[in-house]
């Protein structure tokens, strides 16, 4: 049965930067509690394996907050968390922050998101956009303000913008495909809880929104998915478009990352293997995509061996982008 995302979970530790607790696992006579917080999108992730992991360990408390990636990493570095959920790699300045916290911490992928954009479904004019459509929509710069300033032909409507908050990985990673070095305009509604997105995009004719795809998926028919065109033809985000990279620019890895002084407590060791062997099938029941197995496989033995520091920034600090599977060793 498909676990489901509640605007009443979501929403209420997003508005009021509530904990949701759950309490968890212990066989074996394991007990504690396990602090996680950060994204919005690998949240729903996270509180589906703390509900399985609750008949593994049932004395375990395992807490997980939303507050998006870049506030989850500002807990997590100065280890205030055990584990960081996150939409996109640690940052240069947060891996420093870490550093001179004395927090070091494991990285693991555990599955696939594609940011979707999508439309109130009453649009009848947009079925696919353009990269270049997108950045006229969404680039500070850009003049257009109506649909008809996009696409002559369309409706003289006014376009409101539904964009996560800027501590969002989703809105960092947005605004690095989308944007490059310039700027995302500042007119937008924002909220670090989706629900509320959601709910804006279905609630006016003329919207626009992006979001994770297990929000689409949870609300499709509330909204209307936007194909992209980034010169390659119109391509839809699925699991299969998501997972083999065709849905570009806007496939991406999601991930967990583990404080190692955690690590070593029985409790926190026992969920993030939990996590790592039950955590794809959960993934796709929550709606985003399961990892190939090969990669998985990497992250287990990278977690058994303690290995830290990130694998998606060189030797200079700048960010290296690409296949997972070329990335991540």
């Amino acid at each position: 049965m498909k676990k489901q995302i509640t605007a009443g979970v979501l929403g209420m530790a997003a508005v009021a930067g509530m904990m949701t607790m759950v309490a968890m696992t212990a066989r074996g006579g394991l007990t504690g509690t396990i602090n996680i917080d950060g994204s919005s999108t690998v949240g729903p992730i996270s509180m589906a394996v703390a509900e399985d992991f609750r008949s593994e360990a049932p004395e375990v408390r395992v807490t997980v907050g939303i507050s998006g990636t870049g506030g989850g990493f500002k807990r997590f570095v100065k280890g205030d968390t055990d584990i960081s959920d996150a939409s996109r790699p640690i940052k240069k300045e947060e891996a420093e922050q870490a550093k001179a916290g004395g927090v070091e911490y494991i990285e693991l992928p555990v599955g696939y998101d594609g940011i979707s954009i999508v439309v109130n479904p009453s649009n009848y004019w947009c079925e696919t956009l353009t990269m270049d459509d997108v950045q006229k929509i969404f680039l500070a710069d850009s003049k257009v303000k109506t649909w008809k300033d996009l696409h002559t032909d369309w409706p003289d409507r006014e376009i409101k913008i539904f964009a996560p908050g800027t501590d969002s990985g989703t809105f960092d990673y947005f605004k690095e495909v989308v944007a490059k070095n310039g700027s995302i305009r500042s007119d937008m509604s924002v909220s670090e809880d989706d629900n509320v997105l959601v709910k804006g995009v279905e609630g006016d004719e003329g919207a626009i929104g992006f979001f994770g795809f297990a929000y689409y998926v949870e609300n499709k028919d509330a909204l209307k998915i936007v194909k992209i065109d980034a010169g390659k033809g119109a391509i839809e985000p699925s699991h299969k478009t998501i997972e083999d990279g065709t849905y570009a620019p806007f496939s991406r890895p999601l991930f967990i990352y583990v404080n190692k002084a955690s690590a070593a407590r029985p409790e926190v060791q026992a969920f993030v293997n939990f996590y790592l062997t039950k955590g794809p099938a959960l993934v796709e029941e929550v709606g985003y995509v399961k990892l190939p197995s090969e990669i998985t496989d990497r992250a287990k033995a990278n977690f058994k061996a303690m290995k830290t520091g990130t694998q998606f920034t060189d030797a200079e600090g700048k960010e290296v982008h690409g296949s997972l599977g070329k990335i991540y060793k």
